[in-house]
């Protein structure tokens, strides 16, 4: 599977942009998708996760009620709706595949995440 991420840019803080990860493959719909950001000089850290079947989210408390994540299997993407940006928003946002939500989250810290895609800029500057 490749994932391919778009939608970053340069936004107002408070102003919205919806990010796409579109996977190629026809096994999109067997993975829980995900997002997680990288800003400068920090560590990665997960955004948000949903999973194979779409009827379970999971977001960062950072982003909880500002964030919306959802997935369109027969477009094989995901989508990530990102509203009321914040400056703390600013970041590389990379889209990632694996398993489950759990497993995702622990590979996200401990390694073995199944697949990443590369990241796209997003910028919020106050």
């Amino acid at each position: 599977v490749q994932l391919q991420a778009s939608g970053g840019g340069l936004v107002q803080a408070g102003g919205s942009l919806r990010l796409s990860c579109v996977a190629s493959g026809r096994i999109f719909s067997t993975y829980a998708m995900g997002w997680v950001r990288q800003a400068p000089g920090k560590e990665r850290e997960f955004v948000a996760a949903i999973s194979r079947s779409g009827d379970g989210t999971k977001y960062a408390d950072s982003v909880k009620g500002r964030f919306a994540i959802s997935r369109d299997d027969a477009l094989n993407t995901v989508y990530l709706q990102m509203n009321s940006l914040k400056p703390e928003d600013t970041a590389v946002y990379y889209c990632a595949a694996n398993a489950t939500i759990p497993t995702m989250t622990r590979a996200l810290y401990y390694g073995g995440m199944d697949y990443w895609g590369k990241g796209t800029q997003v910028t919020s500057p106050a």
